[in-house]
Order: C-alpha cells, then structure tokens, then sequence
C-alpha cells in the first residue's frame, strides 16, 4: 500500500515506540478525518506482524474502541486489509477490560475490572472519547497501548481529562482520493474557519441558511422521517427537548412519559452495569405508575445484553441534566436517560450514523476554538448524508 508522507513518518515512529526498549507504556496518535488513521492501525498491525515474524514470535493484539458501531468499523478496516489472525480480538474498550457479574440465573447485576488482559499491545481507536476513569483502568494492565484519536474534536463529556489534546504523532494532511468527498471539504472548513457557507454540496450534503424559503418544509420533513439509523444534533437543550418532542408526536406518541419503543439516551455512567454517558438505546418494556422512578429494560445499541433497571422519571424533557450531587438522595441508585432522538454535539461523541442533521447553534460561552472543535466534531458524525441548518 502506498503510504503518504506523514503516514510513513508515523508508521517509523510507531515502530521505533514498540522496539524500543524503554517506551512509554503508551503513544497517542491524533489525525484529522479524512487523513487515513484508521487505514494505518491496520498499516501498524501488518507491520508489527512482520516484525515478530521475522523473529519467529507470536503477538496477541487487542484491538478496542468507546463505541459498539465504531468497534464494528474498525473489525470491518482490519478484515479487509485482511491483517486479522485468531490470536487478535476486536470489542469495545468495556468488553476488553471489564467481566459481567451475574446471578445464578445468567442475569448481569454488574461488572468488574478483569484481573488481567492477555495481550502485548492494545490498540484503542476513537481515543478522544475516554475518560480519565477508563484510561486509568486501561493503563493498570500494564500492557503497551497506541491510542489513536482525532485531535480536532471537542474534548470527552466530562472533566478537563483530553488524551487527545496533543497527540505525540499527528496526521493532519488530507487524502486525495478523499479530498473531494463533501463531507470532508465540509469538516476542513468546520475545523479551519469555524464557517460552512450555506449552498449544495451534493445531493445528500446540503447547508440550509434561515433565510431560505425552504429552510422550515426541509428540516421538518427530516424529523418527520428520522430513524435509528440517523443523528439529529444541537447546541442547546431547550432545542433537543422541543425536536425530542416533535419527533415523538410524528411518530404518535401521545403522552409525555417514554414509552416503548421510544428512543433514550444515557446520562450517566454506570460503570457497574456497563452503560456510558452517550449511549442510546430503545425501550422495550417500561413501567411508569410512579412517578419518581421507571421500571425499564432497554435494548442498548452498543452492549449485547439489554439494561434493566430504575431510571428517574424527572430527567425526561428536563432542559437542564439533573444535578447528581445536588439530588443524590433523590436520584438514589437509579439511573439517568433522556429521549434520544435529538442529542448535543457533546453527547454525541464517538458516534457516527449514516444520515445527519446538524442544527448550529452556538453558545455566548464558546470561542472561537471551542466553536469550531464543535462544529468539526458535528459535522464528521456523518458518513453518507449530512443536513445542516444555520445561519
């Protein structure tokens, strides 16, 4: 495969890391969408492979990232560049490094840290999204890891902790044969000006100003049509509140409570029962005769097994997120979700969805850094349709 220049200065970095005899337990890795990253872990392992080849040795490699979809992707990159071999694994960071805790029924009451992980490098992609309390569990095992991340992303959800917030190596230069796909000339502007100027970029990539006649008819006939396989995405949450409802009256839902079949999203990590701020799911049975709190089990689009448990009834259609430490006694061993179908740029991290709808919306508090890294980070959940409405 022909490298470009600043992957193969990447690709002797990483090599020079690994032989080395006093690395670092790990190197991070940032590179901008567009720029190949992904490409070049399967780039790495081939190369790795080479390396303990010619030395007669075996080498397990853990391949891992935050998200469900994103750890599909990256298992669908190394299958065709065909570098798998049946000592490597390919799951989620939470499934590498955590043990289910189940009754003597099969049914998950928590999960542990595992007592160790039998691998000699791990490789995390979509870095940018741990947090501080994942990466410390990672880096406990003691086992060399390359973390590769995009760099020009807003920060994770929660605390000032950003593994990506300046990577040892970088990949900042765009592919040709990727420089002409809308999406990315988009995201560059995004990341660049902090400005996408309103027009059609493609059939499916489309930027709709508030002064265009067909402003309101577009997005409405957007929501009105959402699916699961689609991002709704806003600044504010009084926007994602009014959108959540409009979706839900759309599709027939008449009452304010959740009910099944609805779409919801995580607030909170849970760590014992394997479930993260910006996970969603699907209700699939729910009990809501009290008010404080539902009785739920939920299908999670990122775990195999479903949710079951209490969530606070409060939470939903709330404008501002309950204050854990605030309402603690209230809130009590519950957990806290929200409708799903339209999320902050900032909850939707680390995913990706076919279609997007992006409505920009920028706070006072942001600046012109921050803003951009937002809009970057929004526009590059898409992957074949992107919408966006703003000014």
């Amino acid at each position: 495969m022909n490298l470009s220049q600043d992957q193969a200065t990447v690709l002797k970095a990483l090599i020079h890391w690994y032989k080395s005899k006093n690395k670092t337990q790990f190197i991070t890795l940032g590179g901008y969408a567009g720029t190949g990253k992904t490409t070049l872990i399967a780039i790495i392992k081939k190369a790795l492979d080479k390396i303990h080849e010619e030395k007669k040795q075996k080498i397990k490699m853990a391949f891992c990232s935050y998200t469900g979809r994103a750890t599909q992707n990256l298992k669908t990159t190394l299958k065709e560049h065909q570098v798998l071999n049946r000592r490597d694994t390919v799951s989620t960071i939470h499934g590498l490094i955590y043990d289910p805790v189940e009754t003597s029924n099969g049914v998950i009451i928590g999960w542990k840290k595992k007592t160790e992980i039998k691998a000699g490098l791990i490789i995390v992609d979509e870095a940018s999204m741990i947090d501080e309390f994942i990466w410390n569990d990672l880096l406990s095992f003691d086992v060399p890891i390359i973390a590769v991340g995009d760099h020009g992303q807003l920060a994770p959800i929660n605390g000032s902790f950003n593994l990506m917030e300046n990577p040892n190596l970088k990949l900042e230069n765009i592919h040709r044969h990727v420089a002409g796909n809308p999406i990315i000339k988009i995201s560059t502007d995004a990341r660049k000006y902090g400005k996408i100027n309103p027009g059609s970029y493609s059939n499916n990539v489309i930027k709709y100003s508030s002064n265009n006649y067909n402003y309101h008819d577009a997005s409405e006939n957007l929501l009105e049509n959402y699916t699961n396989d689609m991002l709704v995405l806003c600044g504010y949450n009084s926007t994602r509140v009014k959108i959540n409802q409009f979706i839900r009256n759309a599709f027939g839902f008449d009452l304010p409570e959740p009910q099944v079949s609805d779409r919801v999203i995580c607030l909170r990590n849970n760590h014992n029962k394997n479930i993260y701020n910006g996970m969603l799911g699907t209700i699939k049975s729910i009990d809501t005769s009290q008010k404080t709190f539902y009785d739920v089990e939920i299908k999670m689009d990122d775990i195999e097994k479903n949710y079951s448990g209490k969530i606070y009834a409060p939470q939903f259609n709330s404008i501002k997120p309950i204050n854990f430490t605030k309402d603690r006694g209230k809130i009590g061993l519950s957990d806290l979700f929200d409708f799903g179908y339209a999320l902050t740029v900032h909850k939707a991290q680390g995913s990706q969805a076919r279609k997007v709808v992006l409505f920009e919306e920028r706070s006072s508090k942001m600046d012109d850094d921050r803003w951009r890294r937002w809009l970057y980070t929004g526009v590059t959940r898409a992957q074949n349709e992107l919408y966006l409405f703003g000014e």
